[in-house]
């Protein structure tokens, strides 16, 4: 008993040294973590802070994806959640001066159809539904396609994944490119559809595990101002991205919650499906050049420079 009650004051002394380290590095920083303000657009890419946010919502925004483009220029948020291609396109232009500190979504989109025993080879000379035409997502699916032998007769494009979403129920027929979680809401209305991810056929193509779909960004003033509370967020945000795979039924309580997902059931069927991991800026970087180089006009007409990510070389 002596034994273990020691053991456990060591284990707390730990605690505390570790807490009280971590107020200590923050000391001569201008911005604390409990300060931090932070945007994301709602559906996939909020889920990697879900399990933070809701802890103090007042700290977090959920913005349209139309208003990403303003929220870089208007530089107040300290971290935002956006479109990797977005955030370097913006950041080559010179209007913006925000990082890349991590990538943290890898690719939530699917193939799918209601056709009765549907496979990818059935887009072999069939007529398709994209969204988002000249963006990276439909540049991806058009480059797995390509890769893997599979030639569409005709590409037809809606504006986004609700769209397809919404075609996917109605047409028996359609064939659509849409996103996780619109293709599980999908399915608990119509569970005969079939849906195959790209980033199965992304592998195939390039041998990696999911493209470098979105990325955590830090506004620049707050390397240079508060390091140490980059550092200590950035670990935050690494535990809070692995929940999602470790930790569905918590993730899927928050997102619900913070009106991320629409309820329950759509969040624990999703969530697993929707491919995020935390990767370091300097870690991801070669996976950001070969995603670039698929549609390099998406990343202003050139691939990211070294500046460009956030972290020690």
């Amino acid at each position: 008993m002596k034994k273990f009650l020691v053991v456990l004051m060591v284990l707390m002394m730990t605690v505390s040294l570790f807490a009280r380290g971590i107020a200590e590095e923050q000391l001569n920083d201008s911005v604390k973590v409990a300060d931090l303000k932070v945007a994301a657009p709602s559906g996939a890419p909020a889920l990697v802070l879900a399990s933070l946010a809701v802890d103090s919502p007042e700290n977090y925004k959920i913005i349209a994806a139309d208003t990403i483009t303003a929220e870089f220029a208007k530089n107040e948020s300290d971290f935002i959640i956006a479109p990797l291609n977005a955030g370097a396109k913006l950041y080559k232009m010179g209007k913006s001066t925000y990082k890349l500190a991590a990538v943290v979504s890898w690719g939530n989109l699917f193939f799918a159809s209601q056709k009765e025993n549907f496979k990818l080879e059935d887009i072999n000379g069939a007529e398709i539904t994209l969204f988002g035409e000249n963006t990276i997502n439909s540049s991806i699916a058009l480059f797995v396609l390509k890769e893997n032998g599979i030639v569409p007769a005709k590409v037809n494009y809606l504006a986004g994944a609700a769209n397809t979403q919404q075609l996917l129920i109605t047409d028996a027929n359609a064939i659509v490119m849409t996103a996780e979680p619109a293709l599980t809401a999908a399915r608990n209305k119509k569970p005969a559809i079939t849906g195959y991810a790209v980033n199965d056929l992304y592998k195939n193509a390039t041998g990696n595990i999911g493209f470098t779909q979105a990325g955590l960004f830090v506004k620049a003033d707050l390397i240079t101002s508060s390091p140490n509370t980059v550092k200590t967020y950035l670990e935050m945000v690494n535990v809070s991205t692995d929940k999602c795979n470790s930790d569905v039924k918590t993730v899927a309580e928050a997102a619900v919650k913070l009106e991320i997902l629409p309820n329950m059931k759509v969040a624990t069927a999703s969530i697993p499906n929707i491919t995020v991991r935390f990767v370091p800026a300097l870690e991801a970087k070669e996976q950001v050049e070969v995603t670039a180089n698929i549609d390099i006009k998406q990343f202003g007409g050139a691939l990211p420079a070294d500046d460009f990510y956030y972290g020690e070389k």
